[in-house]
């Protein structure tokens, strides 16, 4: 039977060895991010993927099973994840294009127009200012119209956690986009603040 020559440091990982662990992560993070790159033209987008792995392998340690190299088992990651992320951008671009026609179409003046675009930019803005685990949760709600529960499958936490996060994003939003609140209120004809 043939071992993998990264038994001992995935072993190492599997029990909680720090030092071995940040050593992995030193040796591998910049050519990861290197790699990333091409794929999501973002080096910010970049370097959370690389974490992300990293912070994923570290938090189920214990259930660790790599089969192959330690090395192929990162790319491989990484790849996914990249891909994952390409997908969750394409869907919020279709959201976001559906949302703007759907108000482009209620929109007949030149100002108006004006102003759902500047209104799109700034909560493109907004919803991107909100803490990590606050966007994540608001995202998968609003664009990816999950359910509570599934989001807190997805990111691992409690069902409480994500009302919470989701609660906080939209406090944060309605602060953020308090002077667009009353006029689009007037515009959408319905009570949404």
């Amino acid at each position: 039977m043939q071992t993998n020559p990264d038994d001992s440091l995935i072993g190492a990982i599997r029990i909680g060895n720090e030092a071995v662990f940040e050593d992995i992560f030193r040796l591998h993070y910049a050519p990861l991010c290197r790699y990333a790159l091409p794929i999501l033209h973002d080096t910010d987008e970049a370097e959370e993927v690389v974490q992300t792995v990293f912070l994923a392998i570290w938090e189920r340690r214990e259930t660790l099973l790599i089969t192959s190299s330690l090395k192929a088992y990162l790319y491989r990651a990484v790849h996914n994840r990249c891909l994952n992320r390409l997908d969750q951008q394409k869907t919020q671009a279709a959201h976001r294009e559906r949302a703007a026609m759907e108000l482009y179409a209620d929109v007949p003046s030149p100002t108006q127009a004006v102003f759902a675009d500047e209104l799109s930019t700034r909560l493109q803005h907004a919803i991107g200012q909100l803490p990590e685990q606050c966007r994540r949760a608001f995202e998968l709600s609003r664009f990816d119209e999950l359910s509570y529960k599934e989001i807190a499958d997805r990111l691992g936490i409690a069902a409480k956690t994500v009302e919470n996060q989701i609660g906080k994003a939209l406090r944060i939003l309605r602060t953020e986009l308090s002077d667009y609140l009353p006029l689009l209120c007037l515009l959408a004809g319905e009570a949404i603040c």
